[in-house]
C-alpha cells in the first residue's frame, strides 16, 4: 500500500504527499518491494530536484521583470510642496 501511495504521489507530483509518505516507516515483505521503494525515492528525489530548479528559475525570471517593469516608471519626487 506505501508503495502504492508512492508511485501515485510521484506521478501527481505531489510533495506534500510524498513528505507525509516519508515521515512513515513502512515495512517490507519481501526484498522485491525493498528494490522497487528503492527505485521510487530515487525517482522521488529527482522530482523534487526538478521541481526546486523549476522554482528557482521562475524566481530569477520574476526578478527580471520586477527590475524591468521599475526601470519602465518614471521616477518621483517624494518632496512636499506646499504652497500657501
Amino acid at each position: 500500500m506505501w508503495l502504492k501511495k508512492l508511485q501515485i504521489a510521484i506521478i501527481e507530483k505531489n510533495t506534500d504527499a510524498i513528505e507525509k509518505l516519508l515521515d512513515t516507516a513502512p515495512e517490507f515483505d519481501n526484498m522485491k518491494d525493498v528494490e522497487s521503494a528503492m527505485y521510487l525515492l530515487r525517482e522521488a528525489a529527482e522530482l523534487v530536484y526538478t521541481l526546486k530548479d523549476e522554482t528557482a528559475l521562475v524566481i530569477k525570471q520574476l526578478k527580471k521583470n520586477i527590475d524591468f517593469l521599475k526601470s519602465t516608471q518614471p521616477s518621483t519626487v517624494n518632496k512636499l510642496d506646499i504652497k500657501l
